[in-house]
């Protein structure tokens, strides 16, 4: 059994940044079977950013690409999000996700953490 624990969201100005963090437990197939998610009042759930597999390179949508970067850190098990140059289109609860099989999709997710973004 996968267990996913996000933390570090907040409150924060636009311009502002966030790391927030993804800590799993249980058997999982590393961060090449991890991403990151949001969900916006009356959006639907959208990728921000993930690890592809099987070539490992990092996705990120427009929306987010060359503001929000994706990481590791194996030894802790841990996913990281770090967030540059926020907007309040960025407000949304965020959720870490991860997979049973690399080549299937995402099925095990945290509860989520709230990223509120002020103008």
């Amino acid at each position: 059994q996968v267990q996913l624990v996000e933390s570090g969201g907040g409150l924060v100005q636009a311009g502002g940044s966030l790391r927030l963090s993804c800590a799993a437990s249980g058997r999982t197939f590393g961060s090449s079977g991890m991403g990151w998610f949001r969900q916006a009042p009356g959006k639907e759930r959208e990728v921000v950013a993930m690890f592809k597999w099987p070539s490992g390179s990092t996705y990120y949508p427009d929306s987010v690409k060359g503001r929000f970067t994706i990481a590791r850190d194996n030894a802790k098990n841990t996913v990281y999000l770090q967030m540059n140059s926020l907007k309040p289109e960025d407000t949304a609860v965020y959720y870490c996700a991860a997979k049973s099989s690399l080549g299937g999709a995402f099925n095990y997710w945290g509860q989520g953490t709230q990223v509120t973004v002020s103008s």
